[in-house]
């Protein structure tokens, strides 16, 4: 399903028997729409109305951020580009065309053990193996601002992630960068890590010399990817979770695309 407005909003569809988040495909829904849409769909799923769904979208340009963003770390108030306070963890980050968003809202309770947000590096680094680029997640030092998300073997980040879990029911989520402005994240600090490099699936396409792949193949791979990792059952001694510690080389994807 493909929208701009709310008209024609789908309303809450049933639960899957095997229990699975059901996936709900938006188009381009402007910020202040989607985080009113987005308070409904959590307090669908606290009341036992709706199930587990995984919502997939694009945002006109926006820089969000949360109350711990630090003043300096904002755009310059003259900046074309609105910017609005929100109520999830993480810093300040920028939304826009060519970037997947992906709201998860879930009973987290339900879910079972394990740790929602790693569950989700775990689901993105899956699909970017099978849409052929090499991602790694990394491990915050202590007392550092957080890694949370998804970066380049190079330590480019590529896809940004931060939560809210309320009355045992999670919001918001993460956003991948398949071909946006990255210009856009040169106004700010991103993630409050001024030394960090943004950086696009698109981008890294080029760099290897190959095609950009579709945001209707993204969405898919990422749906597959992350909807198997969360109905995933913890095995009774959990390998340890893959970091770029784990091959000095840099990862390689598991099926990579022929070159044109």
């Amino acid at each position: 399903m493909s929208i701009d407005t709310a008209d024609g909003l789908p309303a809450s569809p049933h639960a899957r028997e095997d229990g699975t988040p059901v996936r709900v495909d938006l188009g381009r829904l402007a910020y202040p729409f989607a985080q009113t849409e987005m308070a409904r769909w959590v307090a669908e799923r606290q009341r036992g109305d709706a199930p587990d769904r995984l919502f997939l979208l694009t945002h006109p340009p926006v820089i969000t951020y949360s109350a711990r963003t630090p003043a300096a770390d904002l755009p310059d108030p003259a900046s074309p580009i609105p910017l609005v306070e929100v109520d999830r963890g993480g810093h300040a980050t920028y939304h826009g065309p060519g970037q997947l968003i992906g709201y998860l809202v879930l009973n987290v309770r339900a879910l079972g053990p394990g740790d929602l947000v790693r569950r989700m590096e775990n689901g993105l680094l899956a699909a970017l193996d099978a849409l052929g680029f090499p991602a790694v997640r990394r491990e915050t030092p202590a007392g550092a601002p957080s890694l949370v998300g998804i970066w380049t073997p190079d330590h480019r980040k590529l896809a940004s992630i931060g939560m809210r879990i309320r009355r045992g029911v999670s919001s918001h989520g993460f956003a991948l960068n398949i071909d946006p402005d990255l210009s856009a994240f040169t106004t700010f600090t991103a993630c409050a890590l001024p030394d960090t490099t943004m950086t696009s699936l698109a981008e890294l396409a080029a760099e290897a010399g190959r095609p950009a792949p579709t945001e209707a193949a993204v969405r898919d791979a990422v749906a597959d990817a992350l909807l198997r990792e969360l109905t995933r059952r913890p095995p009774t001694s959990p390998p340890a979770p893959r970091t770029e510690a784990d091959d000095p080389h840099g990862f390689r994807p598991l099926n990579p695309p022929a070159r044109p």
